[in-house]
C-alpha cells in the first residue's frame, strides 16, 4: 500500500513539474515583446528597430548598452533558428530566420546574421525589408517601381523642392523611388530618396513621402532636405554619400498600430551605427512618430 502511494505521489510530482515547466515556457514566450527588425545586407542581417507596446513603438536594446543587457536581448530574440515574418510591401512576404549572433562582436553586438526567404521580390542592395514576430494583417498593398508617367510627375515635385533651396539641378539622381499602397485603396503613395551634386564636394539630399490629393494630383506630404559637405563625411570621401551613406532610405511599410494605414520605416546608415525613423500619416501630411538608433562601433 505504501509502495503504491509512493509511486502515485512520484507520478503526481512529475506531472506537476511538467506543468510548471510548460507554464514557465509560456510566460517566457509572452515576456518577449513584439519587435520589428530591419532586414539588411541582401537579407543576411537583422538589426532591431523597436518594440511594439500597445500600439506604440519603444526603443529596444542598443549596441552601446552594457554586456548583460545585450546578452539578455540575444537570448530572447536571437536564438538560433528563431523565425520572424518578413514584411515587404506591408504584407507577409516570407521568413527571416536567425542564423547566429554574438554580443561580444566588435561592431555587431546587437545584430544577428539571418537566412531570408522572400516569396516576392528578393532583398538586394538598397531593396530592404522588415521582420517581426507580431501579427501581419491580410492586405492588398503593393510595393513596386513607378511607371514612367508616375516618375515624371514625382520628378517635377522633387525639382520644386530643390528650387525652394535655390537649386536648379540639371540631373536628378535617386537611391529609391518606390510606389506603395499605404492604405489599401489601390492608389499608390511614393517614398523617395533623391540626391544632387551641388559641386564636386557637396551633395544635397532629399527624402520625401508623396500622395495623391482629391484633385488627382500628387503632392509631397513630408520632406527632409539636407546638404552634406565632404568635410562632414567621416571617411573623408564624398563618394560614400553617393553610395547611400547618410541618405535616408526606405526599409518598408507596416501597419503596426492596426489603424488601417501603414507606417513608413526608414534607415540611415552612418559610419558608427544605424538610424531608424518611422512616419505616421496625419490627414494628408506625414510626421515622424519614432526615431531610434543602434550603435555599432567607433570609426
Amino acid at each position: 500500500m505504501n509502495k503504491q502511494i509512493h509511486e502515485n505521489f512520484f507520478v503526481l510530482l512529475m506531472i506537476m513539474s511538467f506543468a510548471a515547466s510548460t507554464l514557465v515556457g509560456q510566460r517566457a514566450a509572452v515576456a518577449s515583446k513584439p519587435i520589428i527588425f530591419a532586414v539588411l545586407n541582401d537579407g543576411l542581417t537583422l538589426e532591431p528597430i523597436a518594440y511594439i507596446n500597445k500600439g506604440k513603438l519603444e526603443a529596444p536594446a542598443n549596441g552601446s548598452d552594457e554586456p548583460n543587457i545585450l546578452t539578455a536581448f540575444g537570448r530572447s530574440y536571437y536564438k538560433k533558428g528563431t523565425i520572424y515574418r518578413l514584411v515587404f510591401g506591408g504584407a507577409n512576404a516570407g521568413t527571416a530566420t536567425v542564423k547566429s549572433s554574438d554580443p561580444k562582436l566588435d561592431c555587431a553586438k546587437n545584430m544577428a546574421t539571418s537566412i531570408t526567404k522572400a516569396s516576392k521580390t528578393p532583398l538586394k542592395g538598397l531593396v530592404m525589408g522588415l521582420a517581426t514576430n507580431a501579427p501581419i494583417k491580410a492586405t492588398t498593398s503593393f510595393r513596386r517601381k513607378p511607371t514612367t508617367a508616375e516618375k515624371d510627375e514625382i520628378d517635377g515635385l522633387v525639382r520644386a523642392e530643390y528650387l525652394k533651396q535655390k537649386l536648379t539641378p540639371k540631373v536628378l539622381r535617386f537611391h529609391n523611388l518606390t510606389a506603395l499602397d499605404l492604405d489599401n485603396d489601390g492608389t499608390p503613395e511614393f517614398v523617395g530618396s533623391y540626391w544632387v551634386e551641388v559641386d564636386k564636394l557637396t551633395r544635397a539630399l532629399l527624402f520625401f513621402i508623396a500622395g495623391k490629393g482629391s484633385n488627382g494630383k500628387y503632392s509631397i506630404g513630408y520632406s527632409e532636405y539636407r546638404k552634406v559637405d565632404q568635410s562632414e563625411v567621416m571617411s573623408g570621401e564624398i563618394k560614400a554619400v553617393d553610395d547611400g551613406v547618410y541618405n535616408e532610405l526606405l526599409l518598408d511599410v507596416y501597419d503596426y498600430d492596426n489603424d488601417g494605414t501603414s507606417e513608413v520605416f526608414t534607415y540611415v546608415q552612418s559610419f558608427e551605427g544605424a538610424g531608424f525613423n518611422v512616419y505616421r500619416r496625419n490627414g494628408s501630411k506625414w510626421a515622424r512618430s519614432f526615431e531610434g538608433a543602434n550603435y555599432h562601433c567607433g570609426y
